[in-house]
């Protein structure tokens, strides 16, 4: 007997003729996919998810339920952040992020790798004390500045991670040091990294950050998105 259309709902087909972007504004995952997709210049139906209640086309989509995810116009879906910013470099005219060779593009996936790793842990108990009593603040504290002092020392040789230009691990680590800055601002101020302080700024002000964090209204199930970027 075939399942009832309620118990295995179909997700809500893209209604703008675009890939169908599943995001959350604030996630950090869900921001460097965005980035890297502004910065490519690829246009999406932007179906901003409320996370307390996650829609059901989302679910059905990518049973993970997490985002960012990208649901390409022939049913392909994308739902790793990292993957969906390898598929944006890949268009025509897309700034080579990449790095300048085999080593630097290994050298970089195993910083994003630690950062996606053990900062990221140690982030989320910096932010969530509450969540995390077996952790002792001071250790975790401890932990993340190792961390971002290691950041800050890549940055004597230039002004970005790897030299001189914006690359895919500034883009890949940015929001998640801004979410730590975030969290205590006076001792992120205060912190032994100058150099890092600085690059926080530049990637800021990076051109496609202010289009990364537009704020969308929330979406529904069975409506459309919005088109995103606007003038794509």
């Amino acid at each position: 007997m075939n399942p009832t259309a309620d118990a295995h709902p179909l997700p809500t087909p893209p209604q703008l003729g675009l890939p169908v972007l599943y995001s959350f504004r604030r996630c950090p995952y869900a921001m460097r996919a965005r980035m890297a997709l502004a910065a490519c210049g690829v246009a999406v139906e932007l179906r901003e998810v409320v996370l307390r209640d996650k829609p059901a086309s989302l679910r059905v989509v990518s049973p993970k339920a997490t985002v960012p995810v990208l649901v390409l116009p022939d049913g392909t879906v994308i739902d790793q952040s990292l993957a969906i910013m390898d598929w944006a470099l890949g268009h025509p005219g897309a700034p080579a992020w990449h790095g300048p060779d085999a080593a630097s593009q290994q050298a970089m996936q195993a910083l994003v790798a630690e950062n996606d790793g053990a900062f990221k842990q140690a982030l989320d108990r910096y932010k969530y004390p509450e969540r995390h009593p077996e952790h002792p603040r001071a250790d975790v504290y401890a932990q993340g500045v190792r961390w971002l002092q290691g950041l800050d020392a890549r940055l004597q040789h230039g002004p970005w991670l790897w030299g001189a230009q914006p690359l895919l691990a500034d883009v890949a680590v940015f929001p998640f040091v801004r979410q730590w800055a975030a969290v205590d601002a006076q001792a992120w101020e205060a912190g032994p990294w100058p150099r890092l302080r600085t690059w926080l700024a530049a990637c800021q002000a990076l051109p496609w950050w202010d289009t990364a964090m537009v704020r969308p209204a929330p979406w529904e199930d069975g409506t459309a998105g919005v088109r995103w970027p606007a003038n794509r």
